[in-house]
């Protein structure tokens, strides 16, 4: 839904785009649209996004924004994330309102995944 003024979509680098691809639709379901060799979009994800072509990877330490998932299982989803090659970069450790940890995909981005439920 496009509603006014509201975040809608999300741009992410990768080093290689067909890894991003394997990766994420092996993890969390994903299926995408290519736009040449140097873009691909998916949708239907909580929002919409692609990955663009960049030698560079978006980490918290440099400023990044960072794009944080939601689980009903937080271990499945690290033994998803460690089968698909992301490397846990912060162990699952806990917070005001549930637990989480965060991963580097295979062009080295940063993401958390967090869940309120133990």
């Amino acid at each position: 839904m496009k509603e006014h003024q509201k975040i809608n979509y999300i741009e992410l680098p990768a080093k290689n785009i067909t890894a991003a691809k394997a990766f994420f639709a092996e993890v969390f379901g994903w299926a995408f649209t290519d736009y040449g060799s140097e873009y691909t979009a998916f949708s239907d994800q909580g929002i919409d996004g692609g990955f663009y072509k960049s030698d560079l990877s978006a980490l918290t330490e440099n400023g990044s924004v960072l794009v944080v998932f939601y689980s009903k299982n937080l271990e499945q989803t690290q033994a998803k994330v460690e089968q698909a090659g992301g490397e846990i970069i912060k162990p699952v450790f806990s917070f005001p309102g549930g637990r989480r940890f965060h991963f580097a995909d295979p062009n080295g981005n940063e993401y958390a995944v967090w869940s309120d439920l133990n």
